[in-house]
C-alpha cells in the first residue's frame, strides 16, 4: 500500500471550479496540492506545490489530472484518469495510484474539500460511488473468489460481543491472504466504528481477567494492523485509543506472562519539555509519534517476510508525524530563540545544558526524513538562529556527554553545507583568538578523544577533510573560497593539527610509540597527505618552511608498521609530484636516509614496507627524476647495491651513467637531438629510398667501423655529425686491446643483447652504454651484484662469440638502434639474417 505524503502548508487553499474542455486550459478554479512520486527507496520525493484541476485533454483523449506550479504556472502533473486504474483515498486529503508498475503517484490536499471534489471526478469517469476509498482490486482475485464475492457485495462483521471473540478473530485471520476481503474488512471496521467497540469489551476482560478473550484480542487488533489501513491507525492511534491498542497487545498468546508496555510508558518514560511547547497539537503529535514509534519497535512481534509490506502504512505513519513536527518547530520562533539563549547562557546548569544539545541532536536527526528543499529551509533557519556560534560555546565545555552530541550536530551542519561553516570560521577569525576557533576545538576534540579506537577522532577527522576539500569550495566572480580558507586554515589552524606529530618527533624515534598514539598521528598523516595531493602552495610552503617531511619520516623507525608506511605514503605522495622545490628540499635535508635505513632494517622480509619502498625508488627511474636519481645513486648506492633481487637499483644506476655521460659529451648529447630530428622528418619514400641505397652500397667501399649516412637535404655536414661518434669508437677500440675480451651489456631484465648498440630513443631516455665508460664506474660488469658481472643474470662468459654484428636501421651503419620501436626492430632483424656476409658490418675486436 503506498505511503502516506505530508499535505502542503504555509498558504491558505484556493477555492473554485474546473478546467475548460476546450484545449484542457485550466481557469483560476484550482486546489492546492503536493505532488509526490515514490522513489527506490519506497520514500515519497516532492516534486511541487500546484493547483489542481480535472479536464478533457484531447492529447490524451480523456478526463485527465492537471497540475499547474503556483509559483511559475508550468505543469507539474498531467495524468489520464484512466478506467481501470486503483485509486485510493487516505485520511480525506490524499489520493495515491500507479502510474506504471514501479511508478507510484500522491497528490496531497491541503483542504479535504477539494480533496473529495477530485476524488468524485475520478469516481465518476470510473464509475463508482465517491464513499469508496478505493476504486478498483489491488491485486486480481480467482475467477472463483470473483464469483463469490459478486453475491455478497460487503463483508458483514459478527455482533461485537465477549462470547464471539474467537469467532472474531477467526474472520480476521482468514481475510488477511485475500486482498480483496481485506479491503471490505477494513470497510467494515471502518464503517460500524468496530474498534472502539472492541476496545470496551478488551477492559471488560481485563477487568474478568478473561485470559483467553485478552488472547483473542491480541489476535484481532495484530490482524487490525496487518490490513495496513490509514484510516484504521488514525482511529487506533488517537489520544483516547492508543493506549488501550497497546494493553491488548500486552497479551500474546505465545508467552506465558503478559507484558507492562502501558506502565513502561506510562510511568518509566518521562516526557521532558527542554522548552516549553505552548502548541498542544504540536505536543500531543510528539506523544503520539513516539508511542506509535514504540508500538512498531517494542510491541509489535517482528514481522516475517510476508508480513512485512503489510506494514508500510505503519512506517509512513511515522515519518510523516516526523516530518510534520520538525516542520512545526521550525515554525515557533520563540522556541528557538529561548533554545539557543538557554543553550549558550552561562547561567544554564549542566543538566539542562545536556538535555538542551540532546534534543537539537534528535531534531537535526528528524530533518535528515525531510526533502532537499524542506531540509535547506531547515539548516536555513539553524543557521539564522545562531546555531554554528552556540555549537562554539558547547565545544569550549567540560562535559564530554554534551561535547559528544554537539560533535554529532556538527557533522549534520558540515555533509550539509560545508560553505556555511568555512564562512563562519572566517568570519569568527577576525574577532577571537586561535584557541576558541570553532575548527580549531574540532581539531583538539580529535587529539583529545579517550576512545581507545579513536572512533570520534575519525569522524572528525572526516568532517575536517570535508571541509578541507577544494572539490567542495565555491568560486565566484568576486571571491575565490578555496584561496581565502586555505589562507585562513594554515595561517590559524595547521600548527594545532600537527602539533602532536611535531611534539613526537624530536628525536631520531618517536617519543611516544603507543597504539592510541600511532594510530592519531597516522590519522593526521592522512589529513597532510591529503593536502600535498589537493592543496598546491599552501602546504608546500608549510612542509618546507616547518621542516616537516624530516619530521614525518622519524616515525619509520616506529614499531607500527601500519604509522610507518602512512609516512612512507606521505613522502611518495610528494616525489609523486614531480616538483623540483620538493625534491631540491628533500637532498638538502638528505630525507632518503630514513627510507633506506628503514628498507635495511627490514633485511630480507618480503613485507608490504619492502615493497612500498622499491615502488618509490621504481617510480623515480621510470619517470627519469634527475635530480633525486643522482642523489640516490651518489649517497646511498654502497647500501643499495648489493640489492640484486630486483633491478630497480641498478637501474637507477644506469640512469645516473647516462646522465653524467651526457655531461661529459655535450656534443655527443646535441648530436643525438639533431639524429632524432633527422630521423622524425623523413617520410616513408625517403626511408624507402635510403634503404635501397644502403643495400647497394658494396662493402669495400666502407672503411672498419665507419657510419655512413645517405644524403638527405635536411641533414648537416656529415663530417660535423659523426665526429663525436669516430672519437667514441677509437676510445672503444683502444679499451677492448686493453681487456681483450667483449662483454656485452645486458637490460635491467637480465636478457643478453646479442649485438653492441648505441641507442637514441625519441625522449629523455636516450641512453649511451659502452664497455668503456661503464667499466670505470661504480656497478661497472666487474663489481658485485651488478649486470655482467660473474655469476649474476647478465654476466657473459668469454667463451662467447668476440663478433659483434652492429644493427642497421633507416640508412644508419652500425650505431643507431631505436628501442621504442618494437616492431620495425623484429623486422630488420629479420632482414639482417638474410643478408650474405658480404653485407654485415663487423665490429672485430682485436
Amino acid at each position: 500500500a503506498p505511503r502516506r505524503p505530508p499535505a502542503p502548508s504555509g498558504l491558505a487553499s484556493r477555492s473554485g471550479g474546473g478546467c475548460s474542455a476546450a484545449g484542457g486550459r485550466m481557469t483560476d478554479t484550482r486546489r492546492r496540492v503536493k505532488v509526490y512520486t515514490l522513489n527506490e527507496d519506497r520514500q515519497w520525493d516532492d516534486r511541487g506545490t500546484g493547483h489542481v484541476s480535472s479536464c478533457y485533454v484531447e492529447r490524451l483523449k480523456g478526463m485527465s489530472l492537471l497540475v499547474r506550479a503556483e509559483s511559475d504556472g508550468s505543469l507539474l502533473l498531467e495524468s489520464k484518469i484512466n478506467p481501470n486504474t486503483a485509486y485510493q483515498k487516505q485520511q480525506d486529503t490524499l489520493i495515491v495510484w500507479s502510474e506504471a508498475e514501479n511508478y507510484d503517484l500522491a497528490l496531497s490536499f491541503q483542504e479535504k474539500a477539494g480533496c473529495d471534489e477530485i476524488w468524485e471526478k475520478i469516481c465518476q469517469v470510473q464509475g463508482k460511488d465517491p464513499s469508496v476509498d478505493i476504486t478498483q482490486d489491488l491485486v486480481d482475485e480467482s475467477e472463483e473468489e470473483r464469483f463469490d464475492d459478486m453475491s455478497s457485495p460487503g463483508l458483514e462483521l459478527p455482533s461485537c460481543e465477549l462470547s464471539r471473540l474467537e469467532e472474531i478473530a477467526e474472520l480476521v485471520a482468514s481475510s488477511l491472504p485475500s486482498p480483496l476481503r481485506r479491503e471490505k474488512l477494513a470497510l467494515a471496521l471502518e464503517n460500524e466504528g468496530y474498534i472502539k467497540k472492541l476496545l470496551e469489551i478488551f477492559h471488560v476482560c481485563e477487568d474478568l481477567e478473561n485470559i483467553e478473550g485478552l488472547h483473542h484480542l491480541y489476535e484481532i487488533i495484530k490482524g487490525i494492523f496487518l490490513l495496513n489501513r490509514t484510516a484504521l491507525f488514525e482511529v487506533m492511534f488517537s489520544e483516547e485509543c492508543i493506549m488501550d491498542v497497546i494493553g491488548c497487545l500486552e497479551y500474546d498468546p505465545s508467552l506465558s506472562q503478559s507484558r507492562k508496555h502501558r506502565e513502561f510508558l506510562t510511568k518509566t518514560a518521562k516526557f521532558k519539555e527542554v522548552i516549553p511547547i505552548s502548541d498542544p497539537e504540536l505536543k500531543q503529535k510528539i506523544h503520539q509519534t513516539y508511542r506509535v514509534q514504540y508500538i512498531q519497535d517494542m510491541v509489535l512481534p517482528t514481522p516475517s517476510v510476508f508480513e512485512e509490506n503489510m506494514l508500510s502504512t505503519l512506517h509512513s505513519f511515522i515519518f510523516f508525524n516526523k516530518v510534520e513536527i520538525v516542520g512545526m518547530l521550525q515554525e515557533d520562533e520563540k522556541f528557538l530563540t529561548d533554545l539557543f539563549a538557554q543553550l549558550t547562557d552561562e547561567a544554564t546548569d549542566e543538566e539542562k545544558r545536556q538535555e538542551l544539545v540532546n534534543f537539537l541532536k534528535e531534531f537535526c536527526a528528524f530533518s535528515q526524513t525531510l526533502q532537499p528543499q524542506n531540509r535547506d529551509a531547515f539548516f536555513k533557519t539553524l543557521s539564522n538562529m545562531g546555531i554554528l556560534p552556540a555549537l562554539e560555546v558547547i565545544l569550549g565545555m567540560d562535559d564530554a556527554q554534551v561535547r559528544s552530541a554537539a560533535t554529532d550536530i556538527f557533522s549534520y551542519l558540515v555533509e550539509y553545507n560545508p560553505s556555511m561553516v568555512r564562512e563562519f570560521v572566517m568570519q569568527e577569525a577576525q574577532q577571537n583568538d586561535d584557541d576558541i576557533l570553532l575548527i580549531n576545538l574540532i581539531i583538539e576534540h580529535m587529539i583529545c578523544d579517550t576512545d581507545p579506537e579513536l572512533g570520534g577522532a575519525v569522524l572528525l577527522m572526516g568532517l575536517l577533510r570535508t571541509l578541507v576539500d577544494p572539490e567542495n569550495m565555491l568560486a565566484t566572480a568576486n571571491k575565490t573560497e578555496k584561496t581565502e580558507f586555505l589562507g585562513f586554515f594554515y595561517k590559524h589552524c595547521m600548527h594545532v593539527l600537527t602539533a602532536p606529530l611535531l611534539a613526537n618527533t624530536t628525536e631520531d624515534k618517536p617519543s611516544k610509540d603507543d597504539f592510541q598514539t600511532a594510530q592519531l598521528l597516522a590519522l593526521i598523516l592522512e589529513l597532510l597527505t591529503f593536502c600535498v595531493e589537493h592543496h598546491t602552495y599552501h602546504i608546500k610552503n608549510y612542509i618546507i618552511n616547518k621542516d616537516i617531511l624530516r619530521r614525518v619520516l622519524v616515525l619509520m623507525a616506529s614499531k607500527h608498521a601500519f604509522l610507518a608506511l602512512c609516512a612512507l605514503r606521505f613522502k611518495r605522495k610528494i616525489i609523486g609530484l614531480k616538483d623540483e622545490f620538493y625534491n631540491r628540499y628533500i637532498m638538502k635535508s638528505f630525507l632518503f636516509e630514513p627510507v633506506v635505513k628503514a628498507f635495511l632494517n627490514n633485511g630480507s622480509r618480503y613485507n608490504l614496507m619492502n615493497s612500498a619502498i622499491i615502488e618509490m625508488f621504481e617510480f623515480i627511474r621510470v619517470e627519469d627524476i634527475k635530480s633525486l636519481t643522482a642523489h640516490v645513486i651518489e649517497n646511498y648506492w654502497k647500501a643499495l647495491e648489493d640489492v640484486d633481487y630486483v633491478q630497480t637499483f641498478k637501474g637507477l644506476k644506469l640512469r645516473f651513467e647516462q646522465q653524467r655521460e651526457r655531461q661529459d659529451n655535450p656534443k655527443l648529447d646535441s648530436m643525438r637531438s639533431i639524429l632524432r630530428n633527422h630521423r622524425y622528418r623523413r617520410d616513408a619514400r625517403t626511408l624507402e629510398d635510403e634503404e635501397e641505397m644502403w643495400f647497394n652500397t658494396d662493402e669495400d667501399d666502407m672503411e672498419d667501423g665507419e657510419a655512413v649516412v645517405p644524403p638527405s637535404d635536411k641533414t648537416k655536414n656529415d663530417e660535423d655529425i659523426m665526429d663525436p661518434i669516430s672519437k667514441f669508437m677509437e676510445r672503444k677500440k683502444l679499451k677492448e686491446s686493453e681487456e681483450k675480451e667483449v662483454l656485452l651489456k645486458t637490460n635491467l631484465s637480465g636478457r643478453q643483447s646479442p649485438s653492441f648498440k648505441l641507442s637514441f630513443s625519441s625522449g629523455t631516455k636516450s641512453n649511451l652504454t659502452s664497455q668503456s665508460s661503464a667499466s670505470n664506474l661504480p656497478g661497472s660488469p666487474g663489481s658485485p651484484g651488478s649486470p655482467g658481472s660473474p655469476g649474476s643474470p647478465g654476466s657473459v662468459s668469454k667463451s662467447t662469440s668476440q663478433m659483434a654484428a652492429i644493427t642497421t636501421k633507416g640508412g644508419l651503419v652500425g650505431l643507431v638502434d631505436y628501442p621504442d620501436d618494437d616492431e620495425e626492430d623484429d623486422e630488420d632483424e629479420d632482414k639482417e639474417e638474410t643478408l650474405p656476409l658480404s653485407k654485415k658490418a663487423k665490429l672485430e675486436s682485436s
